[in-house]
């Protein structure tokens, strides 16, 4: 599907039906990603409409000459939560790049946007990182793969199984050439987000936030100090994982996620 706000047609897949859950993927990727690895999750659950946007020069969603900051991607965000969602409350995820555009969201729109949870969210500013550790190596040979999707395959992911390799194939990869890389570099080039008001820094909803033990890109020292804002957020740190954390750690990802969505439903119905 498509909706078009300042001249962005914003390409989105949308699943289920109920309260609406935005998700939001990583830079040099497209909306597969994040959808493969947070659906499987929803196969159980009702109530939950998804909506998984590919972000500005990223997937089918292209970023014209008017993108030129992550505030002009929020923005567009923005209109498409109004023509999809309108006024309704909301939940939003994020994973890596995502996460640093939800927590804007969520930021700015704490009335509307009633729980957030991030995977490996990157921020602002790049803190202190791990270095990049493989802790398992069972994947296909070297030299079975075009060199490329090899090295993007091996500086991504710490687990490096016969799964997590099927699963960079199916769900990362086929992304990779349909980014935008000059639209990118001119976006990134405004990396910094405009600051939210005093008023809407401690967000009050149910939040989630994960990051990987050997996380080289992210790190997990950033994100605790997120915890501060969000009086209402579980923290946890899962050793096996680095950035590719949904691939690598998949099934506690869901259940930690699980675990959010029903504290979010018990929120909002005690704020009725």
């Amino acid at each position: 599907m498509k909706v078009t706000d300042s001249e962005v047609p914003v390409h989105y897949a949308e699943y289920g039906s109920g309260t609406p859950v935005l998700a939001l993927h990583g830079a040099g990727v497209d909306h597969r990603e994040i959808a493969a690895a947070v659906e499987p999750m929803f196969s159980g659950l009702s109530g939950f409409r998804r909506l998984y946007p590919d972000l500005p020069g990223m997937g089918r969603t292209p970023a014209p000459e008017t993108v030129n900051s992550n505030d002009d991607v929020v923005d567009v965000l923005f209109g498409l939560i109004d023509d999809t969602i309108g006024d309704k409350p909301f939940l939003v995820i994020g994973h890596s790049y995502g996460g640093y555009l939800a927590r804007a969201i969520a930021g700015r729109r704490p009335g509307q946007a009633i729980g957030l949870a991030l995977i490996c969210p990157v921020g602002a500013h790049t803190g202190k990182v791990p270095g990049h550790q493989v802790l398992v190596s069972s994947a296909a040979p070297a030299g079975a793969l075009d060199p490329d999707v090899e090295a993007s395959y091996s500086d991504y992911f710490v687990v490096q199984t016969a799964d997590t390799l099927r699963r960079f194939q199916a769900d990362v990869a086929p992304a990779a050439a349909l980014v935008d890389e000059r639209a990118l570099t001119r976006i990134f080039s405004h990396w910094e987000l405009r600051s939210v008001s005093e008023a809407a820094k401690v967000y009050p909803h149910p939040v989630l936030v994960l990051a990987g033990r050997q996380d080289a890109t992210a790190g997990y020292a950033d994100t605790w100090e997120l915890i501060e804002g969000y009086p209402r957020a579980t923290y946890a740190v899962l050793d096996r994982a680095g950035h590719a954390l949904m691939h690598e750690q998949p099934i506690l990802v869901q259940t930690l996620l699980a675990e959010w969505l029903a504290r979010v439903r018990e929120h909002s119905t005690v704020m009725e």
